[in-house]
């Protein structure tokens, strides 16, 4: 029996808090899990779907973008894949009637969780401002062919095809995201902004310099083989927890783990393997070191640790060094400038830590570095990620077995999203590949990435919004400034399983397009077959493999579409018979696809091929990785050197860092709960110090709220945050999004990346008048 969503909207700023719960990650999951997907799908539809999850003839999972090895386990999932899972194929149903019965007025006031507990959409629906009297304006079902007829009607009717932005989300699949850039471009703009822009722009733009390819370059079997993993700025026991099962395997291989955070996790202290019997008595202690280190310090932590390599003699890999790297001179000038007073300053680690960090590193022949949003989102990101590539190639650790550097991907095809041309600043090439193959001419001005994207709709020069999935208005900063920005537009456009924030903040005309997920059969008439056959699209994870997804469950509802039928139809409406592009052909089979993204994308030779002959998918050629080839400007890696950044913190003031709680992916709010953090039945709390605490006057459950201060003097505020005692480091903080997205205001981005700073805000906490 599957529950009822739920009816009214449970209060979410009256948490309980219990000390904090740093028990073994892994075991206590199971129970709580299964409970949720029950009350999503049913006992037999749970089982049915689970066991699919992430197999070779299975769909792959929508959470992150963790690799599998090529033996799956049975249950080849982890507690928030599950419950994402369980949110897609849910029996609940967002029908016209419900709709019908909430208005926009009332559904802008419920919270994320409630919106995405109703189920999901079944039909398209069009919103019309001005329909009826203020606060009555409700969603209203539409054809597709309406649906698409407005959308050509809009984008035909802009000044310039640049009034247009094109959104993607990383579940998009490599079919979908190859279609949507190709239509954009076909149309006349590069306004192709993703949550790459957000999240791991700064390791693209950091790799692409020091090695040439903005991707990892590792595998996971260079895990298991590592003799040191360092994971710094990461959360894998809750963004990634599959990666927890490959530092299990790599500690009983003989590897040492190095945990560099602000906070500690409970991932990396302990982990109960639900999927092996000893994993579930005893579990295994992950860390042998935990820095907890300052927010932001990371660069500076990582300049010291090379001026100690430099100076203990036989560390360096002179061979390496000489024969594939560039600009080693200036870097090690400026890393023996490198201070230690500094360094613990920006840190607020002791020197006996790091010195034993520095013995770890130099007893290790193959590291690794893993990193993810920690790293990312400061206005020192770009640096702070080349400084870990200076760390690496001092010892020789990119392109041998068992070393590399490792950023970790938080959705699920994001990195081959960017792969299928989902970017802004495209490279020539793939343009000039592009018109080649499709006889078109593609626009080679830069455009829009996120952040520009909502200055130019704030700004008045974009007028149209399309998302293929996500839910940009939650996800994006300063939230009352992009909310403002979404309501400038003449029309808003959302491909989505389900509802979201980004629904209700909408332009004067605004669509639902309800889509196909990963666990729903997608069936199509095929050019080839004749006869109606089931469709597969592909994914690439973090680690460059790609294999094929296919689900396995009836569609939500008759009328979905799927996201490459979606785009091709949306383009045929548009482009007319102008366009020489077989869009039907593609709706039809996308094997079609495939075969252009073979003649078009590097790597992707034979892609029908190669799928068909390798059911667990292919690993795409990285230079770096195979033959230490680095497609650099200078031919060579290259080493940098960049003054040293940390955020400095006025007195009295704090430095916030914004995260996920436990029941939680990206915008996807599972649960009011965080079990690793001891909160249960809220969010609006905020973790500080227990000495900062009393020194700003508050004491243990007491509420505040953030204001948060930029440099133009102006303030964004989020009321009614619980204060909790909780073991940060001194004068930093710690709070969830999308809840204090308002903080980070839109112009603090990191430098040459542009991607949101949030993990860097300075705020204080001020007596809140509300709990």
């Amino acid at each position: 029996m599957v529950s009822k969503p739920p009816v009214g909207d449970p209060v979410q700023d009256a948490p309980q808090v219990t000390p904090p719960q740093h028990a073994a990650a892994g075991l206590p999951a199971i129970g709580h899990t299964l409970r949720i997907a029950q009350e999503q799908m049913g006992t037999l539809r749970t089982a049915r779907t689970l066991l699919k999850v992430n197999q070779k003839d299975g769909f792959d999972c929508p959470g992150c973008a963790w690799p599998e090895a090529d033996k799956r386990h049975v249950a080849e999932f982890c507690e928030n894949g599950a419950k994402a899972v369980a949110e897609e194929a849910t029996l609940r149903r967002v029908t016209p009637e419900f709709f019908a019965a909430h208005p926009v007025a009332d559904l802008a006031t419920r919270s994320g969780y409630w919106l995405g507990q109703q189920g999901r959409i079944t039909q398209p629906m069009l919103l019309e401002k001005g329909s009826a009297p203020e606060g009555g304006e409700r969603y209203e079902p539409v054809t597709w062919e309406r649906a698409f007829a407005i959308i050509a009607e809009e984008l035909r009717a802009l000044g310039s095809p640049d009034e247009a932005l094109f959104y993607t989300s990383g579940r998009t699949s490599n079919e979908a995201a190859f279609l949507l850039q190709l239509f954009a471009r076909e149309f006349g703009t590069n306004n192709l902004p993703d949550c790459s822009n957000m999240c791991h722009e700064s390791s693209g733009s950091a790799l692409t310099e020091t090695i040439g390819i903005g991707k990892g370059s590792v595998s996971l079997e260079d895990l298991h083989q590592a003799d040191l993993i360092i994971v710094a700025g990461q959360n894998p026991g809750t963004n990634h927890p599959r990666m927890l099962s490959a530092l299990e395997k790599a500690k009983a291989a003989g590897a040492k783990i190095i945990s560099v955070n602000p906070l500690p996790e409970a991932g990396l202290e302990k982990f109960k393997n639900p999927q092996t019997p000893q994993g579930m008595l005893k579990g295994a202690a992950l860390t042998d070191l935990f820095l907890q280190i300052r927010i932001g310090g990371d660069q500076a932590l990582f300049r010291l640790l090379n001026k100690l390599v430099l100076q203990t003699p036989g560390a360096v890999d002179e061979e390496f060094v000489r024969e594939h790297t560039h600009g080693f001179e200036e870097f090690a000038a400026a890393a023996k400038e490198a201070d230690w007073d500094e360094t613990l300053a920006a840190t607020g680690l002791d020197r006996a830590a790091i010195e034993r960090a520095l013995e770890m590193v130099l007893a290790s022949e193959r590291t690794v570095v893993c990193w993810a949003m920690g790293l990312t989102q400061h206005k020192h990101s770009v640096p702070t990620i080349r400084e870990v590539v200076n760390f690496l190639l001092l010892r020789g650790n990119i392109g041998r077995p068992g070393a590399g550097v490792c950023p970790v991907r938080g959705h699920s095809n994001v990195q081959g999203d960017r792969t299928m041309g989902i970017f802004e600043r495209p490279a020539p090439a793939f343009l000039d590949a592009l018109d080649k193959e499709f006889g078109i001419v593609s626009p080679r001005h830069h455009g829009f990435d996120v952040v520009r994207s909502i200055q130019a709709l704030r700004d008045g020069e974009a007028k149209v919004f399309f998302a293929m999935g996500g839910n940009f208005v939650a996800a994006t900063p300063d939230t009352e400034v992009t909310e403002a920005a979404m309501r400038t537009a003449r029309l808003t456009v959302h491909v989505s399983t389900k509802l979201n924030r980004s629904h209700v903040v909408t332009g004067t005309r605004a669509l639902i397009l309800p889509t196909l997920g990963r666990t729903d059969k997608d069936v199509r008439k095929s050019t080839r077959g004749g006869k109606g056959t089931v469709q597969f699209v592909t994914v690439e994870d973090s680690m460059s493999l790609v294999h094929a997804s296919r689900g396995n469950l009836p569609p939500a509802s008759p009328h979905l579409l799927s996201e490459p039928a979606i785009v091709a139809r949306m383009a045929r409406a548009v482009l007319g018979d102008g366009s020489a592009t077989p869009w039907e052909e593609f709706e039809a089979d996308y094997a079609t696809i495939r075969d252009r993204i073979a003649r078009v994308v590097p790597g992707f030779q034979d892609f029908n091929a190669r799928l068909a002959a390798n059911p667990g998918g292919f690993a795409l050629p990285h230079g770096p990785r195979d033959e230490r080839r680095f497609p650099t400007k200078t031919g060579k890696a290259n080493f940098t050197a960049a003054p040293v950044e940390y955020p400095r913190v006025p007195e009295g003031r704090l430095l916030l860092q914004t995260l996920r709680s436990h029941d939680q992916y990206n915008t996807t709010i599972y649960g009011l709960d965080d079990r690793y953090r001891g909160i249960k039945g809220g969010r609006r709390v905020v973790l500080v110090h227990p000495e900062d605490a009393a020194a700003l006057g508050f004491a243990d459950g007491d509420y505040a709220d953030l204001v948060s201060e930029w440099t133009d003097g102006s303030d964004r505020r989020a009321p009614g945050f619980r204060v909790v005692h909780y073991p940060t480091p001194r004068g930093c903080a710690a709070a969830y999004y999308p809840e204090t997205n308002v903080l980070v205001p839109l112009e603090s981005t990191a430098d040459i990346s542009n991607t949101p700073a949030s993990k860097s805000v300075i705020v204080r906490l001020e007596e809140s008048a509300s709990a």
